[in-house]
């Protein structure tokens, strides 16, 4: 109540949004002596639109005591009590009571066409009408009703729990739609299906598989089965969970959330099912990451211990991954934000017993040329008996559609290798006259490239897509062979690719961010300094989505300035885009570093 609206809550209205669920709110904290109902009433009624509806105000600040105007009645709370008090409402608070259960009386009406109708004939709706039409229209997402709470005083918190039991719609009004399309209805006497939400490792104990049974019943000794690995689990133990306690129980039935352990081969968004069922329950959508961080152990031979670490914590929290890029022989951790990948730092030094550092990752940049360039060489050794000796003609292009070859150029075969870093090389065969050996020395001629391809001539880098054309060269009937002509291409190649105007490419990333509409300015300037490219910038709702290209190597300075524009409220998600070229005062930086590093 303090701050109002938080960027929590916007999240959790846009959660709803997309999963079509029914949603209310709770002003918490309201005996805080900072705290204003109604300009946090206008606050929610501004920023999420119709449909907010008052059902709970405070009987003055700083007060212990609540008007519930669905039931019209007056809930003190005693200190050290959670259950009220019922009281006649104060006639200080009548009249508000009265005026705003009337505007909730003809928000429920408006909702239905028969209360409606009910309302203009009799003037009002009875208590049952009043739970039965707000719960409709919650089902809806037609209303969305306003609650007020001080939680840690415990004021407000039974009578809301009591309206969620008897106000807020049923799991089973919200029937769950399977991967196939099907409608699952939730009973006890079905085959069993349940879905793992989430592993957790405990110490002394082994993992945990938090389970919610959507249908059927699911008992200790039971085998089900895993159709993501194929495996038949065995049902153990079975605990319900409250807390930090856990007591053992036989069974659970359909809708009734639980845990089990010691599975063989299940992890988070899993589908346990029996044998006869073909049911399986679409996987939770976690959120993309959008930081990542290096990571790497602080003591050498401690290397298994953080993947142990890694391995965990990822398997707990899918909105954490780890990767690692055997290109930069770089090991990344990547989450929601840089606290949220410190939280998992000490989750990894507690489980694994591994002390972890973070820096800035690397960027796996590219090099490519933008233009066709020509080189000879000429490879010639000497030394007493047997020597080497490899001439070749290398034409060198940036692949864009098909092979426009000069004149001159007749061309044989092309063959494109597929590299380990995901670039395509179309390697050309234009030798005529048999002045080299095709048959032969083909295959060196591209190792020779391809060598040279994988720590580029610019700065190091894996070079992207290119074509390369062998059209002329000779050889020698004694001293050429492979390493010979594979030396002669290495050489070659580099020189033509130096003619061919080489730039660096760097991974660019489409962001959204999301941001209260005041924002939207501080948030464009921000991307604007990290190189950011605008493409579009849509409302919804009171939020405003801003949609840009931004270089992932400015992406890693992002998130916390982000938080930091939006007053915490922003967020932001990423994806992995396309390679563009880089401007070339950046290019001449990067080339710098890359240099220094690799002589360091």
């Amino acid at each position: 109540a303090r701050s109002g609206v938080e960027v929590g809550t916007e999240a959790g209205w846009s959660y709803g949004e997309q999963m079509e669920t029914p949603s209310l709110f709770v002003i918490n904290h309201i005996d805080h002596g900072s705290a204003d109902f109604r300009s946090i009433v206008e606050e929610i009624e501004t920023r999420f639109g119709p449909g907010t509806t008052v059902v709970q105000f405070p009987a003055g600040e700083g007060s212990r005591t609540l008007v519930d105007v669905l039931r019209m009645e007056q809930l003190y709370y005693p200190e050290g009590e959670t259950e009220p008090e019922i009281q006649p409402i104060d006639d200080a608070f009548r009249e508000e009571a009265v005026e705003r259960h009337e505007t909730l009386a003809e928000d429920i009406a408006a909702s239905d066409e028969d209360l409606m109708e009910t309302y203009f004939e009799q003037g009002e709706l009875t208590k049952e009408q009043m739970r039965d039409g707000l719960r409709a229209a919650m089902i809806n997402r037609d209303l969305f009703p306003i609650f007020v709470t001080s939680a840690a005083e415990g004021v407000g918190v039974s009578r809301l729990m009591d309206v969620i039991d008897e106000v807020c719609p049923s799991p089973n009004a919200r029937p769950v739609e399977t991967e196939d399309g099907d409608t699952l209805i939730p009973n006890p006497k079905a085959d069993t299906v349940a879905f793992v939400y989430r592993t957790m490792e405990q110490e002394h104990v082994g993992e945990y598989s938090f389970v919610r049974v959507y249908d059927g019943t699911l008992a200790s000794g039971q085998d089900l089965e895993n159709p993501a690995t194929g495996a038949t689990e065995r049902i153990g133990q079975i605990y319900e969970i409250n807390g930090e306690e856990r007591n053992n129980v036989p069974r659970l039935v359909a809708g009734d959330l639980g845990a089990l352990v010691k599975l063989e081969d299940t992890n988070t968004n899993d589908t346990l099912r029996a044998p006869d069922s073909s049911v399986v329950i679409p996987p939770i959508q976690f959120p993309r990451p959008r930081y990542s961080m290096a990571v790497e152990a602080t003591e050498s031979g401690t290397e298994d211990k953080l993947a142990q670490g890694l391995h965990q914590v990822t398997a707990e929290d899918p909105s954490l991954r780890y990767e690692h890029d055997a290109i930069l022989n770089q090991l990344t951790l990547s989450g929601q934000g840089e606290m949220h990948l410190q939280i998992a730092k000490s989750r990894i030094r507690r489980r694994a017993g591994v002390e972890v550092r973070f820096t800035r990752p690397r960027i796996s940049y590219r090099e490519t040329i933008e233009d066709r360039a020509t080189a000879d060489y000429r490879h010639k050794k000497q030394s007493g008996g047997a020597g080497e000796f490899a001439d070749i003609s290398l034409l060198v292009e940036p692949v864009k559609g098909a092979f426009d070859p000069p004149d001159s150029v007749d061309v044989r075969g092309e063959e494109t290798v597929e590299t380990d870093w995901g670039a395509e090389v179309h390697f050309v065969d234009a030798i005529v006259g048999g002045v080299i050996d095709m048959n032969t020395f083909f295959s060196s001629i591209q190792k020779g490239v391809l060598n040279v391809m994988e720590e580029g001539p610019v700065a190091g880098f894996p070079v992207g897509d290119v074509r390369v054309c062998i059209y002329d060269g000779g050889m020698h009937p004694v001293d050429s062979n492979e390493a010979a002509f594979k030396r002669a291409a290495n050489q070659c190649f580099k020189q033509a690719f130096s003619r061919a105007n080489p730039v660096l490419l760097e991974p660019i990333h489409k962001v959204t961010v999301t941001t209260p509409d005041e924002y939207t300015g501080d948030v464009i300037s921000d991307l604007n300094t990290r190189r950011g490219r605008i493409q579009g910038i849509n409302t919804q709702g009171s939020l405003q989505k801003v949609n840009a290209e931004v270089p992932e190597a400015e992406l890693h300075k992002s998130s916390t300035p982000l938080r930091s524009v939006t007053h915490g409220r922003g967020l932001h998600t990423t994806q992995f885009s396309h390679y563009d070229a880089m401007p070339t005062n950046v290019q001449e930086e990067v080339v710098e570093e890359a240099t220094a590093e690799a002589a360091a």
